[in-house]
């Protein structure tokens, strides 16, 4: 039975989760899906970088994040080392879960370029390396016969991009529309319960959905990022993020929430494309007052929806959690699946 090697680049909530799933359903995972996967090297900001080609025990690996101890002290290094382990390591995938600057994608981007150009496949949860580098990344791909995936980057868990691509065939897909940010829609929740726009933010950072800084959610720059990917992956739009429109939720009031209320209306931020009749493609995010029967009204707290366009079907609306470390975490192991399938030549299932 094949095995494959993984590297985690970045040892944080989502790589560590994705750790303790190989480590605690190993055989389960193996009879179910007809492969092993076997840890290889680990690289993290605080622990170092540790490779070893027979494998790494996870249990121990896990059990060092909450001490003081480094892979140093265990034959590893003090420093990330990452082109160097991902140009050098064994590994035949990379699991590339790092903090990464949306404005570049970095490092992100060097991570899934390092990986391609050595020959081994990549799955990341960044959004910024598809976004900004796609076309780029999966043209390397191809030429050095391996597999860039991505699922996790927009959707989290919900293999939203994947089933789009496969479930889809035969249709023609006019464009989207989707609820792309769990943060966002909770505050905007909120605010329609009666809470103000700075208080329910806070509400929102006490239980983990916005982070210290929100503007990323709540401005929309996250919704432009994976609706860009999301236009360029399935409406083969050939956009830049400058031609993704951008306005955030800041600007919705209490009184634009009362109205909409009065009018049977929700506020929603709402990302979208659609393929004009010149074969264009329009793609921008914004909040919108929705009535209270569009497919997309009744999206709460910090679920993801993505309504598709389809000229045979209608719309056909896609609906699941958007975050997570266990979900996100899930959405590499469903590029690990799609990989394996490739190569068996069997339908995945994910």
């Amino acid at each position: 039975m094949t095995t494959y090697d993984i590297a985690l680049i970045g040892f944080g909530g989502v790589n560590r989760t994705l750790a303790e799933l190989i480590a605690t359903r190993a055989e389960g995972l193996r009879s179910e899906l007809g492969f092993g996967l076997r840890v290889v090297a680990i690289t993290d900001l605080r622990l170092g970088s540790l490779v070893r080609p027979d494998g790494i025990d996870l249990f121990w690996a896990l059990a060092l994040g909450d001490g003081s101890e480094t892979f140093a002290e265990h034959g590893g290094s003090a420093d990330t080392n990452n082109e160097s382990v991902i140009r050098t390591c064994t590994a035949d995938i990379i699991c590339e879960a790092t903090f990464t600057n949306p404005d570049d994608g970095e490092p992100a981007v060097s991570h899934v370029r390092w990986a391609l150009e050595s020959g081994k496949s990549v799955c990341t949860t960044n959004k910024g390396p598809v976004a900004l580098r796609g076309a780029e990344l999966t043209s390397l791909a191809e030429q050095n016969g391996v597999h860039f995936e991505f699922e996790g980057a927009v959707m989290s868990g919900t293999p939203v991009i994947r089933l789009a691509k496969q479930m889809f065939a035969g249709l023609k897909l006019n464009g989207f529309e989707g609820i792309l940010n769990g943060t966002s829609n909770y505050v905007l929740g909120q605010m329609e319960a009666g809470l103000d726009f700075e208080a329910a933010i806070v509400e929102a950072q006490e239980l983990g959905y916005a982070e210290a800084n929100p503007a990323a959610d709540i401005e929309g720059y996250d919704v432009q990022l994976k609706v860009l990917i999301l236009a360029n992956e399935l409406l083969d739009a050939g956009i830049e993020l400058k031609d993704v429109q951008r306005q955030g939720i800041s600007t919705v009031t209490a009184e634009d929430i009362q109205k909409a209320s009065r009018e049977r209306r929700r506020w929603k931020l709402v990302g979208s494309a659609r393929r004009n009749p010149d074969g264009t493609v329009t793609a921008g995010v914004t909040p919108v007052a929705l009535p209270l029967d569009h497919g997309l009204s009744g999206v709460s707290g910090a679920t993801n929806a993505v309504s598709f366009d389809t000229d045979l079907l209608g719309p056909v609306t896609v609906s699941g959690p958007g975050a997570g470390r266990v979900e996100t975490a899930y959405a590499l192991l469903s590029d690990i699946i799609a990989m394996h399938a490739a190569k068996s030549g069997v339908a995945a299932h994910v």
